[in-house]
């Protein structure tokens, strides 16, 4: 493989599962098929040189049943004053393409996608704070969406869930959890409410996984 690339993004992630999505459970989805879509922000990034941070992108998924039984459908959206250079590159890094097979999210996503629609180039709106388990996104046409932490319905107050994973995630070491609402139109649609959304710093390169602790964990204080 010869290209070198770095994709470091503040994410935020709803799926119409239950909070115990089976993706990070191993467990089946929790209504017989899996529908999600991904807005984030980069925050560290290159692609053979072409820097990335800044930009804005969104990944949205749907498939008919579980996911490993394939025939998803895709759409990539990329930030629209993102350069030419750099959306070949983040549409490259989005599709699971140029990296160490099946190594990310990406991927193994894409290797179950029987269509990908075309990339669209767009506005994003994106307002997150991944340590309250907050976050506001909208693609004009295409995608609104809010997420926020669970409440313990007895006291009111957060209840606070967060994820860790030592070994076996194409995704992440650490994320937090929380309730999401999204709405998607144009090529794919789907809604849902009240269902799993996750807060978490994607990290990864050519070869997969970047294992660094994120600094999600600080609250831990070791």
């Amino acid at each position: 493989m010869t290209d070198k690339w770095l994709f470091k993004s503040e994410t935020y992630d709803n799926c119409n599962c239950a909070i115990n999505c089976g993706c990070q459970f191993n467990l089946p989805t929790t209504h017989g098929k899996c529908e999600s879509a991904y807005v984030g922000e980069i925050i560290e990034g290159h692609f053979n040189g072409t820097p990335l941070g800044g930009l804005r992108w969104s990944a949205i998924y749907k498939w008919p049943g579980e996911i490993a039984d394939g025939d998803g459908r895709a759409l990539i959206v990329i930030e629209e004053r993102a350069a030419p250079a750099q959306r070949a590159a983040l549409e490259t890094i989005l599709r699971g393409k140029s990296c160490a097979p099946l190594s990310n999210v990406f991927a193994v996503f894409a290797s179950t996608c029987s269509e990908f629609c075309e990339t669209q180039f767009l506005p994003i709106h994106l307002e997150k704070d991944l340590d309250a388990r907050t976050a506001r996104a909208e693609i004009p046409g295409i995608l609104k969406s809010t997420g926020r932490p669970h409440i313990n319905e007895f006291t009111g107050e957060t209840f606070d869930i967060a994820l860790a994973r030592k070994a076996g995630s194409i995704e992440f070491t650490y994320a937090e959890l929380g309730l999401g609402r999204t709405k998607v139109t144009g090529e794919i649609e789907m809604a849902f409410e009240d269902t799993w959304a996750l807060f978490v710093v994607h990290h990864f390169d050519q070869d997969g996984l970047v294992r660094e602790r994120p600094r999600l964990t600080a609250w831990l204080g070791v």
